[in-house]
């Protein structure tokens, strides 16, 4: 007889598995109802989408600190930035984004890219709400994610490129980064 591993104590990859797309579209599916059926305009829809993936993100990110002990934190800006872009995307996506820029005009803003992000694939967008992207949900999860890591910043999500997730850090994070930078 096999003793039963803890849920907690199973790495994040290996529950990746467990879990079909169809699945995940029909939860989703169901928060964005949810979501709707509790605001008037899709500016407030984006919004609270983007409030419940900041629960997500700061639920995953925990959970993927107690599984992973041997994992070191990041302190530099672009490594965390790639950390989110590689590790919490496949967590969560099951491959990396696409593409991570930095903005050319503004040291604070980088760009991470996304093509067809899974939470828009499955939602069919009525005319009237033509302007909705679901991908603010996601937005709310990355930017749950570098807060609680130590680098607070806003996430949007755009639709450029597919989709492109505009995260614009606060001054002290980019003065801390050159700072270690120095060092």
């Amino acid at each position: 007889m096999r003793p039963r591993s803890n849920i907690l104590d199973r790495p994040l990859s290996k529950g990746k598995s467990e879990v079909s797309h169809s699945i995940v579209a029909l939860l989703f599916s169901e928060i964005v109802q949810y979501s709707q059926s509790r605001v008037f305009t899709v500016p407030e829809l984006q919004t609270r989408l983007h409030e419940l993936g900041q629960d997500v993100g700061t639920r995953i990110i925990d959970l993927y600190f107690v599984r992973e002990r041997s994992s070191k934190r990041e302190t530099k800006l672009t490594q965390m930035l790639l950390f989110v872009k590689t590790t919490v995307w496949k967590n969560l996506f099951g491959k990396e984004a696409e593409k991570l820029e930095h903005a050319n005009d503004d040291e604070r803003t980088y760009y991470i890219i996304e093509k067809e992000p899974l939470v828009n694939t499955f939602i069919s967008v009525p005319k009237d709400k033509s302007s909705l992207n679901c991908a603010n949900f996601t937005a709310g999860i990355v930017e749950a994610v570098l807060t609680h890591c130590g680098f607070p910043c806003k996430v949007t999500a755009h639709w450029h490129k597919g989709t492109t997730y505009m995260v614009k850090f606060e001054d002290f994070v980019i003065a801390r980064d050159k700072q270690m930078e120095e060092k």
